[in-house]
């Protein structure tokens, strides 16, 4: 078998050419009928239009509150990454994380969590640390440091 042999397990069928004459089957209004909104070139109403009726985005009562567009997301990394990836004694860090290709992008900050286990002495200078996991790099002799996450400053004229 080569190439040029190779034939689609579906043969493909031809698009239909539109408005291409009468003889085509598909000329005068192409298909689109007589005349109206959606005969014309660039036609047609919105997916949520309701024909003018009023819209169910609008009947329906809004209620209650969200903070979700001041919401923090953090990247998480887990002990079991730092176990793997850090030697005994070394520190972590936004630059070594970055540096040895651990995480592609910081977020709000980054939060270690204590899944998996902890075998190794480590300085961690992070933006925040679970409970579980500050206890297990403590146990083994470790330090936690949490940087602060640079933010905007409130302007006293705005308080």
């Amino acid at each position: 078998m080569k190439l040029n042999e190779l034939t689609p397990s579906v043969p493909k069928k031809n698009r239909k050419r539109i408005g291409r004459g009468n003889s085509s089957g598909w000329g005068k209004t192409a298909g689109k009928g007589s005349n109206g909104q959606n005969s014309r070139a660039g036609g047609g109403v919105k997916p949520y239009f309701e024909g003018g009726q009023m819209p169910i985005y609008r009947r329906v009562p809004k209620r209650g509150f969200s903070n979700a567009i001041f919401k923090k997301e953090y990247t998480i990394i887990s002990l079991s990454l730092l176990n793997d990836n850090f030697e005994d004694g070394e520190e972590v860090t936004l630059e070594t994380l970055f540096n040895k290709f651990l995480i592609k992008n910081v977020r709000d900050g980054i939060k270690v969590l204590g899944n998996g286990e902890l075998n190794k002495k480590l300085t961690v200078k992070l933006h925040k640390v679970s409970k579980s996991a500050q206890a297990a790099i403590e146990a083994k002799g470790g330090t936690v440091e949490l940087v602060e996450v640079k933010g905007f400053e409130r302007a006293e004229s705005n308080k």
